[in-house]
């Protein structure tokens, strides 16, 4: 691979990172919205529980694969740029989505953990994001809430990967 195409592969890696957030937001914004499509995401509402990192992960790129893959028609070094950058924030999504349900307090990218606060406020039209929470901002859809309570900062102390893996 030459240097032009290891470019263009990273320019779609990352591409697809801000791409897959955006897709990530609208899906779980839909999911409140629509009664058939947000059937399986009330009960999940419900449980306020994610199905383990590696489950979640399996969700996402089984709904997302074809889109994933399709890039690979335009060129090659497109198409490995996009796929990889489409399953790495598949995997870091699937691991933020556990991580807020089991340990928010270790989500340090973000000010505030917001699909914690999401589910902890039953907030059905704030606080979208999963793994990043810039599109809540730029679409005004961010809530921003004192969450740090009695309850978490009493919790035991644990570490970036003792959640539920499967």
């Amino acid at each position: 691979m030459n240097v032009q195409n290891i470019i263009i592969s990273i320019g779609c890696f990352i591409l697809a990172l801000v791409f897959a957030s955006l897709v990530e937001y609208w899906l779980h914004r839909l999911m409140h919205y629509s009664p058939r499509i947000g059937k399986r995401h009330r009960d999940h509402h419900r449980r306020n529980e994610g199905q383990g990192v590696i489950w979640e992960f399996k969700d996402y790129v089984q709904g997302s694969i074809i889109f994933m893959c399709v890039l690979f028609f335009v060129s090659w070094p497109v198409g490995i740029g996009w796929f990889l950058g489409s399953m790495v924030y598949a995997a870091f999504s699937a691991y933020a989505h556990q991580l807020q349900h089991e340990n928010a307090t270790k989500c340090f990218w973000m000010k505030m953990p917001v699909h914690y606060v999401h589910h902890k406020y039953n907030q059905w039209h704030h606080n979208f994001g999963l793994g990043v929470d810039w599109w809540d901002h730029i679409f005004g859809t961010y809530q921003s809430i004192e969450w740090l309570t009695e309850e978490e900062l009493n919790q035991p102390q644990r570490g970036y990967l003792e959640m539920r893996w499967w």
